[in-house]
């Protein structure tokens, strides 16, 4: 690939990622500092699979260490989703010890770390995790981080990935769910994560609707696929499926 050569990423719902030739470039926005700051200290602490940032164009465009390899699709097997869930806790693990001071601008939020509260993914789902021939490597997108707490990014993947958003068979969304558990370990339990799951989409969805209040171009995007509104009739749907899914736990 031709260094200057621009070639539009797949995946994702935002839209104007680019990849030119070992990087990536996306749009920024009042967030980009604060990923920027998260990113950095991860690379810092050798947390593999991030990318790491190599600064900005003549676009104003942030530009990002590309990761080889290759996204995977809707349909997540179960060894790749314990390997995520296994990354997800390594990365809590790590980013644990980040404590940025003082008021942070998000792009969700603009507020103080909590006392309980640690910087999460936020978007922890199969569309942004790259893979290789050894498995899972990496995760991208990285603009939704913010803070939360540790269930937030496990729901959030149960929700996307599992996926509970589908009304799949019981059996199975328990299976997977028990699988995300043991493979994440901490004493995160399969209810746990089952309960989580509706409230992070109704989280999800809160913050979508804000964003496109606020003007937000990506937040404005996700109206192409019927967000908010989907995720909030997927979530009350959820919601009376659990009985059912829980009594195969």
């Amino acid at each position: 690939m031709n260094d200057a050569t621009e070639v539009a990423l797949p995946g994702g719902n935002v839209g104007g990622v680019v990849r030119v030739g070992d990087t990536v470039r996306r749009p920024t926005g009042p967030w980009t500092p604060a990923v920027h700051r998260l990113l950095a200290y991860l690379a810092e602490s050798g947390l593999p699979g991030v990318p790491r940032v190599l600064g900005f164009d003549d676009r104003e465009r942030e530009i990002l260490e590309f990761l080889p390899g290759q996204s995977y699709g809707e349909e997540v097997p179960d060894d790749v989703l314990a390997a995520a869930m296994r990354w997800l806790r390594e990365y809590h693990r790590v980013v644990a010890s980040y404590r940025p001071e003082g008021v942070v601008q998000w792009r969700t939020s603009r507020s103080v770390l909590g006392l309980d509260e640690i910087i999460c993914m936020h978007d922890f789902g199969y569309y942004n995790w790259i893979g290789s021939e050894n498995g899972f490597s990496g995760v991208i997108d990285w603009d939704m981080a913010g803070p939360g707490v540790p269930l937030d990014d496990i729901a959030f993947t149960a929700w996307n990935t599992v996926p509970l958003a589908m009304p799949i068979p019981p059996e199975y969304a328990a299976a997977r769910v028990t699988l995300m558990a043991d493979a994440y370990g901490d004493d995160v339990t399969p209810l746990d994560i089952l309960h989580g799951a509706p409230l992070r989409a109704q989280r999800s969805a809160r913050v979508i609707r804000a964003g496109q209040d606020a003007g937000d171009p990506g937040m404005l995007n996700l109206a192409k696929v019927g967000e908010p509104e989907r995720s909030e009739r997927r979530s009350r749907e959820l919601i009376e499926r659990i009985p059912d899914i829980a009594g195969y736990l």
